[in-house]
Order: C-alpha cells, then sequence, then structure tokens
C-alpha cells in the first residue's frame, strides 16, 4: 500500500500556493486547502493545484445539519477535491447525506474522510468537553459510527492509526495529520507522531505543514519526510 505526503498550504493567501507547489515540484502529489486558506479565498484557493494537476485535499471539517452538509459536499466535489473532511460527531444522518451527496458524481466523487478527534485534544481536554475514556477511545467510537455511515475513510492521529487499521482494514482511507520529526517542536499539537510512525501504523495520506513549509529548503525537508516514509514501507 502506497501511503501520499500531503503537504498542508496553511497559508493566508492563494499567491503562494503557486510558488510551493512549483518549489516542491514532482516530488509532492497531494496538498491540503484548510479553513484559513479557503475563508480567505474560496474556490480560488484550488486553482493554481489544479492548472498543476495535483491532487486536492480540501479539509473543511464540515459538521452541521444533515441538509447543510449534503449542499456543502456537492458544492465542493464540483471543485474536483479528491479528499475531503466531514466531522464524525457530526452524526450518522449527517455523514449519510454526505455520503450520499457525494456518491452522485460517480467515479469523480470526492472521497470522504471522517475526523475523529483532533490532533490538539489530549484526554483533559475531552473531558472538559465531557467525553470520557481519552482519546484513543474516543476515536475508535466516533470512527465505528463514521465508517458505519458509510465514508470511505478517517482522520485520527498516528497514535489511533494501527487500532483502527487492525479494526477496519485493508481499504479503509486513513490521514494522519500532527506529524513532526522526532524532538521537533509540537506547536499546539498533542497527539503527534514521526512519519515512519504514521506509516507502520498503516496511514494512507501522512499530512505535514510546518515543519515542510518553515523549513529553510522546504524541498529538502519533504524529500526527507517522504525518505523516512519509503524507508519505513520497506521495513
Amino acid at each position: 500500500m502506497r501511503t501520499e505526503l500531503v503537504v498542508a498550504l496553511d497559508v493566508p493567501s492563494a499567491s503562494q500556493v503557486g510558488p510551493i507547489v512549483d518549489t516542491l515540484g514532482a516530488d509532492v502529489r497531494w496538498y491540503k486547502v484548510g479553513l484559513e486558506l479557503f475563508a480567505a479565498e474560496g474556490p480560488r484557493a484550488l486553482e493554481p493545484l489544479r492548472a498543476r494537476d495535483k491532487h486536492v485535499f480540501l479539509d473543511l471539517k464540515l459538521h452541521d445539519i444533515p441538509r447543510t452538509v449534503e449542499r456543502a459536499v456537492r458544492a465542493a466535489a464540483t471543485h474536483g477535491v479528491g479528499l475531503l473532511t466531514v466531522h464524525a460527531a457530526g452524526g450518522r444522518v449527517m455523514l449519510e447525506a454526505a455520503v450520499a451527496a457525494a456518491r452522485e458524481f460517480g467515479r469523480d466523487r470526492p472521497r470522504l474522510v471522517a475526523v475523529t478527534v483532533l490532533t490538539s485534544l489530549d484526554a483533559a481536554e475531552l473531558e472538559r468537553i465531557g467525553l470520557r475514556g481519552g482519546p484513543a477511545e474516543a476515536a475508535a467510537r466516533l470512527a465505528e459510527l463514521a465508517i458505519g455511515a458509510g465514508v470511505d475513510g478517517l482522520v485520527c492521529s498516528p497514535r489511533e492509526a494501527a487500532e483502527l487499521r487492525a479494526r477496519f482494514g485493508p481499504t479503509v482511507l486513513l490521514v494522519t495529520p500532527g506529524i513532526r520529526g522526532a524532538g521537533a517542536a509540537t506547536g499546539d499539537q498533542k497527539r503527534t507522531g514521526t512519519p515512519a510512525e504514521a506509516v507502520r501504523a498503516g496511514a494512507t495520506h501522512v499530512v505535514v505543514g510546518r515543519p515542510i513549509l518553515e523549513a529553510p529548503d522546504p524541498t529538502a525537508a519533504a524529500r526527507a519526510v517522504l525518505a523516512e516514509m519509503a524507508q519505513a514501507l520497506n521495513t
């Protein structure tokens, strides 16, 4: 199973997208557009990626009433995105509405991945919002709900990926944010892992943002991540 590197475009302007993609070149096939960039630029943020034939992961974490999410999925699908996030906590009816909307687009549909527990949350923070049992238990419970509703995959930290891979088998997509090099600063992330750890845990998509974009040499940083991923796959 191939594991893809996804570079998170956590930048405020679409004008920055083209230069980043051109700098990283053919080494990176997937890019994530999240709330910051999409809120600033809307669908225009996707144009530099489509023009360069890159795969788009639109990370909007849709979480609303079923009808609103259904329409949002349908709108996002018209932009040719490959992956689209919804929140598992939105509930089964919302998730089923999202799945139905995506399937209207046939082979060109976006693959829906359900966010389980944000990587910025730890057990103490989960308890503050009323979820007991820790991140692994919450992620597993939400994952069961989401997969039962028909989504294509899950977003989880590298720490939960192995358990979810064992539980749901080889075909479910597992997207792992919160990726940091060994010993690197974690910033606002609580549940992190290295690229190698994510690959060995069964991730299909490894999302890396700041460690690449803020590196003195982003191309070298991306290649280092890819090399670590390849070595993990081979071993």
